[in-house]
């Protein structure tokens, strides 16, 4: 087993590993968590006997949740030594990495925790505890880590559309219905059933799995060249009178209503401060 400050690695078999991400008390995503994380990813891809991995969370209800606004600066300053942002970095290795990555999804996935979690190749969600959310348009912004670019994909264009223009959260069952997640399982069953496809996949012959896993990807994956322009993009608009006006609203919301409060029901609240900005 290793550890990382937020995330914990242990050998579940010889060839299927477990990744926990644990930043409490809501499980954002700062400049630190994507710097640990693109670690993670190159320890596992190191790892010849690794086939797959599974990503859970360790703190109730939350998985890996929105950018943490707090460390934007951070993270716009994150690049490559090749001047490639390192948000665009960590999404490409995880989605050409030579494993089979699954999310095994309790509670709220939204924002820039949605965008890494998109990048994971099978995506299960308990039908009960998992909600999702690009909620950037609500609060001034664009997505930049590839929510626009992977959802359109995903959901097709109006879909795509209509979850990102209204940062709506979207519980497991619309998400299967859309094509968000790759199946919702009832949250009784969600541990065994992930293991059962991890074990499944890790029986397999390996060159076969990352042989079929580089042509559908090659299918359907983004272009590096959209994920670059999308976090420009992003980047630009997090200077916009509008995303300046928002910020202080849901600050705001936050001290008089409580930060589990607003978090559990972000979709709601992000809607509610557009009245105010």
């Amino acid at each position: 087993m290793t550890q990382h400050s937020m995330f914990k690695i242990e050998t579940v078999a010889p060839r299927i590993r477990k990744v926990t991400f644990t930043n409490p008390p809501v499980n954002v995503v700062g400049a630190d968590t994507v710097t640990q994380l693109i670690d993670v990813v190159d320890e596992l891809s190191r790892d010849e006997q690794v086939q797959v991995v599974v990503f859970d969370s360790g703190t109730p209800g939350y998985f890996f949740n929105h950018a943490d606004l707090g460390q934007v600066p951070d993270l716009l300053a994150l690049t490559a030594a090749d001047g490639t942002p390192t948000w665009v970095e960590l999404v490409t290795r995880l989605t050409s990495a030579p494993f089979i990555s699954i999310a095994s999804i309790r509670g709220r996935t939204r924002g820039g925790g949605d965008e890494i979690t998109l990048a994971f190749d099978l995506r299960y969600a308990s039908r009960e505890e998992a909600f999702f959310c690009q909620p950037e348009v609500a609060i001034g912004i664009v997505p930049g880590g590839g929510g626009s670019d992977r959802l359109a994909r995903l959901l097709g264009r109006d879909r795509a559309l209509e979850a990102i223009l209204t940062s709506e959260d979207y519980d497991a069952e619309r998400a299967e219905q859309y094509g968000w997640v790759t199946r919702a399982v009832p949250d009784a069953e969600l541990d065994a059933f992930v293991d059962d496809v991890a074990a499944r996949i890790a029986s397999f012959d390996k060159a076969s799995v990352l042989g079929a896993k580089a042509q559908i990807n090659r299918s359907t994956l983004p272009p590096v060249a959209d994920l670059r322009a999308s976090w420009a993009e992003f980047a630009q608009s997090v200077n916009w009178p509008g995303f300046q006006a928002r910020v202080p609203q849901l600050g705001k919301a936050i001290a008089e209503l409580g930060l589990d409060e607003i978090e559990r029901n972000l979709g709601r609240y992000a809607g509610l401060i557009n009245q105010q900005a």
